[in-house]
């Protein structure tokens, strides 16, 4: 974070190439699995404010998971997973997340409680379809906009990176609430798709 604020910063004063930078650093975050990306979303609103920073947001997030995406997809039909696949456990969660589609994605986006940088690698390596990736992307809207609505509270991107923790009002608690519903119906889904494809592998 030291060296990644005054990047921020300096970003944030290019004028007309500020947010085109913007976005290309939030895809080089996204293809690093420990990157920061909610600093970069709250930094966002600090620098851009609260729309359009986060159409700025969404566009590099957007743009970053697809790319995560292309990397992922050769990994997900490389030997190595097809020897972790082995297990039937691990292949037939695999099969649930490719089965439920975009519905489940969703969910999961929807979760702050879900890193977005992790979640972007599990999803490539189960090797689910672009479309349904794609659609469940908007599942990330309620949170950009909340995060980067904080980001424009605070109003220092300096003060953000020394820990300032940007204030939780009610809304941060309405999106835990649904987050936390999303990621118990996603988990029921995935363990009832799981259950199915390991009944149907015993019955082969």
């Amino acid at each position: 974070m030291d060296w990644l604020a005054p990047v921020v910063i300096k970003i944030g004063e290019l004028g007309a190439w500020g947010p085109i930078l913007f976005v290309l650093l939030y895809i080089a975050a996204s293809l690093t699995p420990g990157a920061p990306a909610f600093f970069l979303t709250v930094a966002a609103g600090a620098l851009f404010g609260v729309w359009r920073g986060s159409v700025i947001v969404f566009i590099g997030a957007s743009l970053g998971a697809s790319a995560v995406w292309a990397v992922g997809l050769p990994l997900a039909r490389s030997r190595l997973m097809a020897r972790m696949t082995r297990d039937r456990r691990v292949a037939a969660v695999r099969e649930a997340v490719r089965g439920e589609g975009a519905w489940l994605m969703f969910l999961l986006r929807l979760s702050p409680l879900v890193p977005f940088n992790i979640l972007n690698f599990a999803l490539a390596l189960s090797g689910v379809r672009y479309a349904d990736f794609a659609i469940a992307l908007l599942g990330m809207i309620p949170a950009i906009i909340m995060y980067t609505y904080y980001g424009k509270v605070v109003g220092d991107v300096a003060a953000l990176a020394a820990g300032v923790a940007p204030p939780r009002g009610p809304e941060y608690w309405a999106l835990l609430a649904v987050g936390l519903v999303a990621i118990f119906v996603s988990t029921t889904m995935i363990t009832k798709a799981a259950r199915r494809a390991i009944e149907r592998q015993r019955s082969l």
